[in-house]
């Protein structure tokens, strides 16, 4: 199975939820092969942050398929360097790793309105690909509406959105985490399951603390075929 985790924008947590996830069947399903891949990768970062945490049976091509040196948007970093954005790369890339692990997790890049191509976004690649999806929002000001309008988007694309889950970028109480991003308020405005709130992490980078924050997710939702297998 495959999960693409998508967001908002840029920084807000998607990195911390794939690498979560990853972290969850790896210590509690051992015996289950779980796969990571960044779709592209515009400057350093995830897939390296990939092979420092995890032991993965993976070249670095399958991690990121299609990889520019410019931390920009995708069309802009590979004009930059004058090549071409081969989605047939990437896609290959996946099928590969799906014929050889029982789980796959995508890390998206951005927001689902990301330009991949210059005619193609995100959700574009989600819908076409029929990737299911999981929407990350970050705690703050603003998330209702990101997440009505990025909800909008999933839908008028046709995307299988599994849930949103939410994630502080920052230290959070309660209560604000109540206030800024009201759950019933949410789930009434798009009819997408809120499946848990990620904590803050100071050191994001403890595999145990990624397992147990995972674990406290309503995976059955986000991964239904797959739980039920574990």
């Amino acid at each position: 199975m495959v999960i693409l985790i998508a967001g908002t924008d840029t920084e807000v947590g998607k990195t911390v939820l794939t690498t979560a996830l990853t972290a969850y069947g790896q210590k509690y399903q051992p015996q289950r092969a779980v796969g990571m891949m960044k779709l592209m990768q515009a400057g350093v970062g995830d897939r390296e942050l990939y092979t420092s945490l995890f032991s993965l049976d993976q070249s670095p091509q399958e991690i990121a398929p299609l990889y520019f040196d410019a931390p920009l948007a995708p069309p802009v970093a590979a004009a930059k360097e004058g090549r071409d954005i081969d989605l047939g790369v990437v896609w290959q890339a996946l099928q590969s790793l799906q014929a050889r692990k029982d789980w796959v997790i995508v890390e998206a890049l951005g927001g689902l309105g990301t330009p991949v191509t210059q005619e193609l976004t995100v959700a574009d690649l989600a819908a076409s690909w029929r990737l299911p999806t999981v929407l990350v929002v970050p705690v703050k000001l603003g998330a209702i509406a990101q997440s009505v309008a990025n909800v909008a988007l999933a839908k008028l694309s046709r995307i299988d959105l599994r849930g949103i889950v939410l994630n502080c970028t920052q230290p959070r109480s309660e209560t604000e985490i109540a206030e800024l991003t009201p759950t019933d308020l949410i789930q009434s405005l798009t009819s997408i399951p809120i499946l848990g709130c990620l904590p803050y992490l100071e050191e994001p980078k403890d595999l145990d603390k990624l397992a147990q924050i995972a674990s406290d997710l309503e995976l059955e939702r986000l991964m239904p075929v797959v739980m039920g297998n574990w």
